[in-house]
């Protein structure tokens, strides 16, 4: 066999080793490429609202009803944490060109005791990435909510919603939108009525409350 032969076959064997490991190594790949070829099978336009995030925003079923004559694009992925975004932000929100981004991120990132200077290096690298491109899209950061059956970590919830309400006041074409609010009955606590059997995601109830905390948001 000559020289050239074997070099060929040996590059052929490393980058194969290389995208099965690659594949097995980036969290969330196969998912994400689901969501994309759902989403091109469906037809989508540039300059769009993409919603993105961990499951609140993947479970979110009548988003685009709530929201009719919009240019929605939903690309949740469930269990998601800050950096899986980072990780996937091409394929997942800036390959569609979109005038505004709505992100959902940090709560699984709290009850994986992810610490939270490192979920804001996370969601600033996020919006750096998606503002050099165009400088004049729109990001909302979204707060965590008061899930019930994450409440034993209630304080380190309220510590990320106000750094991520400090970071949206630090900088432009970024604003924070709070759900933890609508979500807590009289005593300031969690309303197990506004959520499935898991006690972690929202049911249409508490998906009602949230569009009327998002609404504002949408208007232009």
């Amino acid at each position: 066999m000559k020289i050239s032969q074997i070099l060929f076959l040996f590059f052929l064997a490393f980058f194969v080793k290389a995208e099965v490991l690659f594949a097995q190594v980036v969290p969330f790949d196969q998912e994400v490429k689901a969501i994309s070829e759902r989403i091109d099978n469906a037809g989508w336009e540039p300059g769009g609202i993409v919603f993105t995030g961990s499951s609140s925003i993947r479970f979110w079923q009548s988003l685009v009803e709530e929201f009719p004559n919009r240019n929605i694009i939903n690309t949740g992925f469930g269990g998601s944490k800050a950096s899986d975004l980072e990780k996937h932000l091409f394929p997942l929100v800036i390959r569609f060109e979109p005038k505004k981004v709505f992100i959902y991120e940090g709560d699984n990132d709290i009850w994986a005791d992810v610490n939270v200077s490192q979920i804001m290096e996370s969601l600033d690298n996020i919006i750096s990435r998606i503002q050099v491109i165009n400088p004049y899209t729109e990001v909302v950061l979204i707060s965590a909510k008061p899930s019930p059956s994450r409440w034993s970590k209630k304080e380190s919830y309220v510590i990320l919603n106000q750094m991520m309400a400090q970071y949206a006041q630090s900088k432009e074409q970024v604003e924070f939108l709070s759900v933890w609010d609508v979500l807590l009955d009289e005593n300031g606590n969690p309303r197990p009525e506004l959520y499935i059997q898991d006690q972690l995601h929202l049911n249409a109830e508490g998906y009602k409350l949230w569009s009327e905390a998002f609404r504002p948001f949408l208007k232009n």
